[in-house]
Parts: C-alpha cells; sequence; structure tokens
C-alpha cells in the first residue's frame, strides 16, 4: 500500500522542479540540463505508477522497483529542497543587514560557491539513479495511463458526527446488561472485574463510555478512572494514567513508589469505577500486581475492561465475560444510512443506491465501525457508478480472516485523494490512542510538505485545517471533541492506526531497547521509550542520514539530557520535525545550526536554558515552540533571521521584548506570549506582522502596557489577552488616525485583567462588524459591553458579576452562555 502515496509524491517533486525560483537558480549555475532530464525522467515513471501499483503484489520484482523507486524521489526531494534553503539563506542576508561577523561569514559567497559544486555532483548522482529506474520500468511491460475510478467527493463540516450514530444505534440492551452488573451487589470476593470482549471494530468502547457517562453512574460511584491500556501493560505506566486519570494532570517525574502511594489513597475506601480500555497483555503477574493495588475500594467498586482476546478476560476477570455480538443486518443498514444520506427525505429519493448501501452493509459482517466509515464514505454522493465501485471493489476478494473488517477500511483508504492518504498515513507516527489535536497534527503535516494550496491567496493553515475536516467526516479520527475557540482533540481508532502503519511500515521504524538494527533507508524515527535505549544506539544511527522526524515518546514523561547527547543531531541533516518536549534538555548543541531543513521544533515545557547561537541558520524553521521553557534567560537576538516562522511560542524571563526582533518576522502567522512573569514592556514594532492571525498573551502579571502597533495588525483573527493583572489596555490616541486597524478579527477573549472596566477604544473601532466568538471571564470590574457588536455569534461570560447584574445589556447573539449555562435573552423583554 506504500506504493498508493508514490504518485503523490512524485508529483510533489515534479511540481517542486517546475518552480521559477529553483529554475533561475540553475539556469544561473547551468544545471538546467539535469534539471530537464530529470523531470522527462519523473514524468515518464508516473505514466505507469498506477499499473505498477496494480501488479506489484503479484511480481516481486516490481515491488523491490517501486521501494528503490520511493528512495530515489526522497533523495530527489531532499535535493529540491536544499536549493530552497539557498535561497532562503539569501533573502535571511537581506535581514541580517549589519550584523555580526560570524552571522556574515555564514553568509558569504565562498559558502555559495562550496554548496554550487556539491550540488552539481549530486544532481549528476541522482539523474543517473533516475536513468536506471527509467530503463528497468521497460521490461515489466506496464502500461501508461492506466487510472483506477477517483472519486469526487464535496468537502462535510466536521459536525457530521460518526461517533454520535454509533452510540446511539443498536447497543440500548447491551448498556442496560453492563449496567445491571455494575450497579447491583455480585457475589465474589474483593473488587468485581468484568470484562467486554469482541472483535476489532465492534464498538466496545463505545458501550464502556456509553456506561460510564450514564447518569446513574454518576450518582452510584465516588470514583470514576478511565484509562486505555493498548499494546503495552507496563506497571509503571499503567499507574501513571490511572493517577492522571485522577488528578487530570500530568504525572511526569514521578517514580513507581509515589504512584502506588497515590492511587492506594485514591481508591482506598472508595466505592469507585475503574474502566480498564484495550487490553492486550495475557501476562497474569503483571495483573495481579496491578489488582493488588485496587482492591481498597469499598464494597460495590467495580472494574471494566475491554479486550479483543478471550484469554485475557480469563486472566482478568473475577466474573464470566460479557460477549458483545454484532450488530444485526436491519441496525447495520439503519446506520448505514444514517451516516450516508443527510435526512430522510435522500433516502426515498435515492432508492437504487438504498439498494447497494444494504449490499454494501452485508459485506460489514456487522461490525459498527466499517459500517460508519463506508457510510461517511459514501455520504452526499449520489452517482450509481461510485456506489457500485465500492460495492464490486476487488478489495472485498482479498484474503481475510473470518473477524477481519480491515477491507471496509481499506476501501475507504484507497478511495481518498492522494494528498490525505500521505497525511492520514503519516498519523502513524504518534502511537496508539494518542489524542491528537488539529492545530499539532497541522504543523506536522505542514513540516512534511503534505500541505498542498490551491492558489498563492490560500493558507497553509487553513489548507491543514480542511485535510483534517475532511478525514474526520471520513470517520478516520473518532472521539472529536470541539472547543468554542478553536482547538479540536480527537483520536484513533486502533485499527485505524493499524492500517497507517500497514502504509508507513518500511518508512518508519519505531526504536526500542532492544533495536539491534535499522534499515538505512528509514525517514521516520520514534524513540518508544528515549530513556531506555540499546547501548549499540550510536552505531545503528550511523548510516541514517535521510531521517526527517525524531519523536521521542517518554513512559516516564521526562526526556533525560543523555538522549540529545547519544543522537548527535547534526548527521541528520535533512531532519524536518524534532519534537523534544517534556525534556530535561539544558542547552542544543551548536551543531544543530546545521540541520538547514528543519521546519518544526518543540521544546514545550522543557528545562531548557537558552538556544544555541547557531540557530539563526534555520531559515527554514516554520514552528518554533518554547512556551513552559521557564529557565530561558533570554530568547536569541537574531530572531529576525527566522525568515520562514509561522507559529512562534514563547516562556522568557526577560523584562523586555527587544524592537528588531519578533515584530520583524513577517512570515509570522501565530504568537503566543506565555507565562513570562517578569515580563514588563512587548516589542513597539508589531506592525511587522503584516500576516500574523492568532495573538495570545497570557499568565504575564508584570505586563503594563501593549504597544500602540497592536492595533495595525490587519490581518489579526484571534485576540486572547488572559492573567495580565497589571495591564492597561488602554491605548493613548494620538490625533486624527486614518490607519486600517483590526478589521477581521473574529474571536477575542479577555480574562483576569483586574483594571479593565470597559472594552478599549482602539478595539471598540476595530471589531464591531466582524467579530463572532467574545469570551469574557474573571473580569470583576467591567459592568457592560457595548451594543453595537452586530456579527456576534457566540458570548461566554464567566465569573463577571458586575456584568451579571443587568443582563438585559448583553448584546444579541444567538448562542450566550453565562458561567456554563445557555441564556436565552428573549426571555428578558416584557411581556406585551
Amino acid at each position: 500500500m506504500a506504493e498508493s502515496l508514490l504518485l503523490n509524491l512524485a508529483h510533489s517533486i515534479i511540481e517542486k522542479l517546475a518552480s521559477l525560483a529553483l529554475e533561475e537558480f540553475l539556469l544561473a549555475w547551468g544545471l538546467q540540463t539535469d534539471l530537464q532530464h530529470m523531470n522527462n525522467s519523473l514524468k515518464a515513471i508516473t505514466a505507469v505508477l498506477l499499473d505498477a501499483e496494480q501488479h506489484q503484489s503479484r511480481n516481486h520484482r516490481i515491488q523491490v522497483w517501486l521501494e528503490d523507486l520511493k528512495d530515489v524521489l526522497y533523495d530527489i526531494e531532499d535535493a529540491v529542497d536544499q536549493f530552497e534553503c539557498q535561497a532562503l539563506k539569501k533573502q535571511a542576508a537581506k535581514a541580517a543587514g549589519n550584523t555580526s561577523i560570524k552571522v556574515k561569514r555564514f553568509f558569504s559567497s565562498s559558502n555559495s560557491l562550496a554548496f554550487r559544486f556539491k550540488m552539481a555532483h549530486k544532481l549528476k548522482n541522482l539523474r543517473g539513479k533516475i536513468a536506471e529506474i527509467v530503463k528497468l520500468k521497460s521490461d515489466f511491460g506496464l502500461t501508461e495511463g492506466v487510472h483506477g475510478t477517483q472519486v469526487i467527493r464535496r468537502e462535510r463540516k466536521l459536525t457530521h458526527s460518526f461517533v454520535d450514530a454509533a452510540t446511539v444505534i443498536g447497543r440500548d440492551e447491551d448498556k442496560e446488561k453492563i449496567l445491571h452488573h455494575l450497579l447491583n451487589p455480585v457475589d465474589v470476593e474483593d473488587v468485581p472485574v468484568l470484562a467486554i470482549v469482541g472483535i476489532g471494530g465492534l464498538g466496545k468502547t463505545t458501550l464502556a463510555k456509553l456506561v460510564y457517562s450514564d447518569e446513574r453512574v454518576k450518582s452510584h460511584f465516588e470514583v470514576k478512572l478511565w484509562t486505555c491500556i493498548s499494546d503495552d501493560f507496563d506497571l509503571e505506566e499503567v499507574l501513571r494514567k490511572i493517577n492522571e486519570a485522577a488528578t487530570g494532570q500530568k504525572c511526569a517525574g514521578w517514580g513507581i513508589e509515589k504512584l502506588q502511594a497515590f492511587l492506594r489513597r485514591t481508591v482506598n475506601n472508595k466505592k469507585y469505577l475503574l474502566i480498564l480500555d484495550d487490553v492486550w497483555s495475557e501476562d497474569r503477574r503483571k495483573w495481579n500486581e496491578l489488582r493488588d493495588l485496587l482492591m481498597g475500594g469499598a464494597d460495590g467498586s467495580r472494574i471494566l475492561v475491554t479486550t479483543r482476546k478471550h484469554s485475557v478476560a480469563s486472566v482478568m476477570a473475577s466474573v464470566p465475560p460479557y460477549n458483545l455480538n454484532d450488530l444485526s443486518h436491519k441496525t447495520c443498514v439503519s446506520l448505514f444510512l444514517k451516516c450516508a444520506f443527510k435526512d430522510a427525505r435522500d433516502v426515498e429519493h435515492y432508492p437504487n443506491l438504498v439498494k447497494m448501501g444494504e449490499e454494501i452493509v452485508r459485506k460489514c459482517k456487522g461490525v459498527p465501525l466499517a459500517v460508519v466509515t463506508l457510510g461517511n464514505l459514501l455520504y452526499s454522493i449520489t452517482s450509481e457508478h461510485e456506489w457500485k465501485y465500492v460495492r464490486d471493489s476487488e478489495i472485498w476478494k482479498l484474503e481475510q480472516k473470518e473477524d477481519d473488517i480491515m477491507p471496509a477500511l481499506r476501501i475507504s483508504y484507497e478511495q481518498l485523494p492522494s494528498n490525505l492518504k500521505r497525511c492520514f498515513a503519516y498519523c502513524s507516527f504518534f502511537p496508539k490512542d494518542y489524542e491528537y489535536d488539529n492545530i499539532e497534527l497541522i504543523q506536522f503535516w505542514m513540516a512534511h510538505g503534505l500541505l498542498q494550496c490551491k492558489n498563492e491567496n490560500e493558507e497553509l493553515e487553513d489548507v491543514g485545517l480542511r485535510y483534517f475536516r475532511e478525514l474526520c467526516s471520513r470517520s478516520f479520527f473518532q472521539d472529536i471533541d470541539r472547543s468554542l475557540i478553536s482547538m479540536v482533540n480527537c483520536k484513533m481508532h486502533d485499527l485505524m492506526h493499524d492500517l497507517a502503519l500497514s502504509v508507513t511500515q518500511k518508512e518508519c521504524s519505531i526504536v526500542t531497547s532492544s533495536t539491534q538494527h535499522i534499515p538505512r533507508n528509514v525517514r521516520h524515527l520514534i524513540f518508544a521509550n528515549p530513556n531506555s535505549l540499546p547501548e549499540s544506539l550510536p552505531m545503528i544511527l550511523q548510516s541514517l542520514d535521510g531521517v526527517r522526524t525524531i519523536v521521542p515518546y517518554v513512559s516516564s514523561g521526562i526526556i533525560s539530557q543523555s538522549f540529545i547527547q547519544i543522537l548527535y543531531l547534526p548527521r541528520f541533516q535533512f531532519l524536518r520535525y524534532l519534537d523534544l518536549r517534556y525534556s530535561e534538555i539544558e542547552t542544543l548543541p551548536e551543531g544543530i545550526g546545521m540541520l538547514r531543513h528543519l521546519r518544526f521544533l518543540s521544546l514545550y515545557d522543557s528545562k531548557i536554558r537558552r538556544l544555541p547561537n547557531s540557530v539563526y541558520k534555520l531559515q527554514s524553521l516554520q514552528t518554533l515552540w518554547l512556551v513552559g521553557c521557564y529557565g530561558i534567560e533570554e530568547l536569541p537576538s537574531d530572531m529576525r533571521l527566522f525568515i520562514s516562522l509561522r507559529s512562534l511560542t514563547i516562556t522568557t524571563k526577560q523584562k523586555c521584548l527587544p524592537n528588531n526582533g519578533i515584530g520583524c518576522l513577517k512570515s509570522l502567522r501565530n504568537l503566543e506570549i506565555v507565562s513570562c512573569g517578569k515580563l514588563e514592556f512587548l516589542f513597539e514594532d508589531m506592525q511587522g506582522f503584516i500576516n500574523l492571525r492568532k495573538l495570545t498573551i497570557q499568565g504575564c502579571p508584570s505586563l503594563k502596557s501593549v504597544p500602540q502597533s497592536i492595533k495595525y495588525l490587519t490581518s489579526l483573527e484571534y485576540l486572547a489577552i488572559e492573567n495580565c493583572e497589571n495591564l492597561d489596555l488602554e491605548i493613548e490616541e494620538e490625533g486624527s488616525d486614518n490607519q486600517t486597524r483590526l478589521c477581521r478579527l473574529e474571536k477575542l477573549i479577555l480574562g483576569g485583567l483586574p483594571k479593565l472596566v470597559e472594552l478599549p477604544r482602539w478595539l471598540l473601532s476595530s471589531y464591531t462588524t466582524t467579530l463572532q466568538i467574545l469570551f469574557l471571564k474573571q473580569l470583576h470590574n467591567m459592568k457592560q459591553l457595548p451594543a453595537c457588536l452586530t456579527s456576534l455569534q457566540g458570548i461566554r461570560i464567566d465569573d463577571c458579576e458586575l456584568l451579571k447584574e443587568d443582563l438585559s445589556k448583553i448584546p444579541h447573539a444567538p448562542d450566550i452562555r453565562i458561567d456554563g449555562k445557555k441564556f436565552r435573552k428573549e426571555l428578558l423583554a416584557p411581556r406585551s
């Protein structure tokens, strides 16, 4: 399935090769012949790629040929990106102006000359490799222009919820039976353990959630805890997850003794319900260790387990398991129609589609996940041809187990546009049961160049949001939690995760303490536990110069300083994505400046004290996250050289952010200044933010004022200012002012500002016709809001006593919530 992504990758490279900037580079250096030959070779290959994909399962030589092609394509993309890096270096040289000798040396012409000779040699080498691959393709008798059926989709809103449909239909009886067990006495010693057993996709987790959120359960148990176990049943990690569920906070750095003691205090002498979701381990010893810690609960406590394996149930459960059956055909058809059609009228209008839908449902074998996935796949599609394609797909004929629903998921995957295929596949680099948020995921896709704008006016962030919504609407994500403001959290069903892994299995390597070898063509490294690395790791990593992703996931919550030393970052010269959040790392090596392709760097909530001087060389950097880095004394002096930076989040000990730094970042779209306890003044040159769309200032108690230039952020759509106790938001107006002000502001959040009595005039004159969401909280001295906010769609007011004294003064909006409760303003109007 990895070959399904090659066409998208090849087309992406062809587009880059055709870019005007690259053509100018190669023309100036006499390399345009190499460019033309390489371009022609790629076009010859793409013409037969789809046919090669269809034959590769029956021809091992084609499989090998496609794998070799993929490696060469990635190498070509790396080379093309090197030219882009050189172009960015020239732009940064202009931005540098009069700067240090060290920086001038980096931008010197001698460096440029060396780059020219190096790239000439590399292009010649790549041209030879691609020519060999083109020559080999003639041996396979492949046909040009073979195209499968491509289904054109309408974009759907995120509110088309497959999760709700799956939970509502067909599980009421199962729910009541589980509740009967949980709420009534059971004749067993200690805390009864019940296991829900069923195949993947049947709805075990959904059923457990229905039970967990039932009002009878809420009133019956003193403590409710939910944790997902997945593949690994490491006692320390399981304890950490349970305790984090209890506290709602990260238990980073807690040792096993502290974890055990806290769990005992949480459950002892209390009637609790603990749900252990998706358990795989059959190790009785591990379960007994955990069970011994849970037996101190009050009478009536219960443990509910979900698992695919009867052997797990026999190890863990103290009562007979609850075997979850598949849904009836009638129920599945009802569920499918609810997902595939907008409403009952559409069902009536398309009887032929309904008949085909019943045939498709029969192939799903009563498994809700398969039904919902294919229903959402066909949502709003009225072409009978496209429905027949799904019903008669060759994928159904592949050899499969009796309880295998993967064909249904594969069909849904195959019907994705090629750009969405890569975005979905890259989600496999996160662990099972990972809680994605749309902002992080979009930055991840952006760092790997997966987002393709339809036109030059479209923002990458908007493209990413469109991709995310489309994947949600097609059931590739679940448990979608959408906030009023901006962030969306979700998860991926473990079967969907398995599907993504099957696509990227040869590109990504998960490094564990037992890893002895990593193939040299691996592009993505995931460290399952970076604090427990194999001794031979430095040797294992030696030849992995093409790695693009490094992500460590730590069970203990903290990455040690030794990890970054063993890693030796300069070896990964084509690295795009580096995530070092929750780490003990105090300093990064100077060699990080060699990572010229690096686009994403997160040190979120780490112990970093300073960034090395060489960071000014990272002209490709698009995302830099430094929030929660309380040890940073000062930000780099050459911030203005981050000419590609689009998202910057910072925490610093500085009293003042200087001019001619952050304010010069014209590419910046998102800026978050958070938890800067000593910060008194911001930079005055905010007018440099010609593209800034989101600004957050939060937790800065010493901040005294905002700069005059803040009112001229003409691209700003989101503004949040919170918990700044000494901040005065008023800005002196100096004479007549004809400059354009905040003209696009849609969301405004103000909270924890004791000096705020009324909305500032500079804000009022800007957003009265564009503001859609207004969120006010802990504004204890604000008395009323202006009535001129005509475009408001939603208002949230929390803990604002004076504002609530006369609710009639609150502007009208379709959705008004005060202290979390829905408020209908029309009820205040006097009766006639």
